[in-house]
């Protein structure tokens, strides 16, 4: 045999796919894990034609699952991002999409057991510490797949994976509001920075000359554009407790708008480079939450009058919609996110093994 067979599942999560590892089945040693997974995806290649990736970076994500060593928490999950056209892997974020197949594949390979017609999954997001309790159904003991709901970005319906965060406020920057303001200036031009399990940076379209509802090419076409916001992206990321982010995926950059189909708000985000499809669920976290903060750029977007009242709010994309669900305490200007929550599906779609090359890794841990 000259390639080494891993145990592995391919799950869509949410409006990611990805491969789901258990942790005892990867080398311990982190630069092999890493030479492992690209290899697994097929990186650095435009295509990802060598490997099991699907040429975006939506679809060429990991997650790294294990027993938990949190007393409160049933299992850790290791989110990786293997990048497309570089020979890198980067954890420096979570991913709230393959999020939505970690209670799952935790069922299936028997990590937890279910607990009747529904399983809680308490799951320990090892990116940045916080915690997630997906509720997975388990009719007959095993995860359920199919059902009534449906999300936009992926076609069909299937088993609601609804998930609460609990604890994601300021997890990689260290506030919600990292540089202690609703709203600064960078470069000339007013955002907010805010971190609710995703660091992003709010942007009014039109400060950019843009409607806010252009089509994804024509954004990442537009080179002005692309180099003004890479500008301040990097300018934003020591401002964020990030250091030096050229080489990160993170902060994102969401250009707000006034909503066009009912929601609060209409989005474009730059993921950090290419403008995603629609918005990540930790992005949308952050990006509602930045609504119901008085003074930040997406408030006076969104023009919500009392944002006590919120108990939902739908943040347009390019796709559809994202509804967040949230319950908010405001003591004057400073805003407390008590719960913010959101749907998801999932589904397992093979499960088996992949092969990478002896010479990248041998097999053993």
């Amino acid at each position: 045999m000259t390639q080494t067979s891993i145990p592995c599942t391919v799950m869509r999560g949410g409006t990611s796919k990805g491969l789901y590892f258990l942790k005892g089945d990867l080398p311990a040693d982190t630069a092999v894990r890493d030479a492992v997974l690209l290899a697994a995806m097929g990186s650095p290649d435009p295509r990802q034609i060598d490997g099991m990736g699907g040429a975006d970076s939506l679809t060429s994500k990991v997650a790294v699952v294990s027993p938990s060593e949190r007393a409160d928490a049933d299992v850790d999950y290791l989110f990786l991002q293997v990048v497309v056209n570089e020979a890198r892997v980067d954890p420096g974020q979570n991913c709230g999409n393959i999020l939505a197949g970690v209670g799952q594949f935790a069922l299936e390979r028997g990590l937890v057991k279910a607990t009747g017609d529904e399983t809680r999954v308490r799951i320990h997001m090892l990116n940045t510490g916080s915690m997630a309790v997906a509720a997975i159904q388990t009719p007959g003991g095993e995860p359920r797949y199919d059902g009534d709901a449906r999300i936009d970005g992926v076609p069909g319906t299937h088993a609601p994976v609804p998930i609460d965060f609990l604890d994601v406020a300021g997890s990689s920057c260290g506030a919600l509001l990292p540089t202690g303001n609703a709203r600064d200036v960078v470069d000339g031009v007013e955002v907010t920075m805010v971190d609710k399990g995703m660091p992003v940076v709010v942007l009014r379209a039109a400060d950019f000359g843009l409607t806010g509802y252009e089509d994804i090419k024509d954004l990442e076409a537009n080179a002005e554009l692309v180099a003004r916001k890479e500008k301040i992206r990097l300018a934003c990321g020591p401002l964020m407790n990030l250091g030096d982010v050229s080489k990160k995926t993170v902060p994102k950059m969401t250009f707000v708008s006034p909503a066009q189909h009912g929601g609060v708000l209409s989005t474009r985000t730059f993921i950090p480079h290419k403008v995603h499809d629609a918005i990540g669920v930790f992005g949308a976290v952050s990006v509602a939450t930045a609504c119901v903060i008085p003074g930040s750029v997406a408030a006076e977007v969104a023009g919500i009058a009392d944002p006590m009242a919120v108990k939902s709010l739908e943040i347009e994309h390019p796709t559809g919609f994202f509804t967040v669900f949230m319950e908010v305490a405001l003591d004057g200007n400073q805003v407390t996110v008590r719960r913010a929550a959101l749907l998801r599906t999932a589904r397992k779609l093979m499960d088996g093994q992949v092969f990478v090359p002896k010479s990248v890794w041998g097999g053993t841990r």
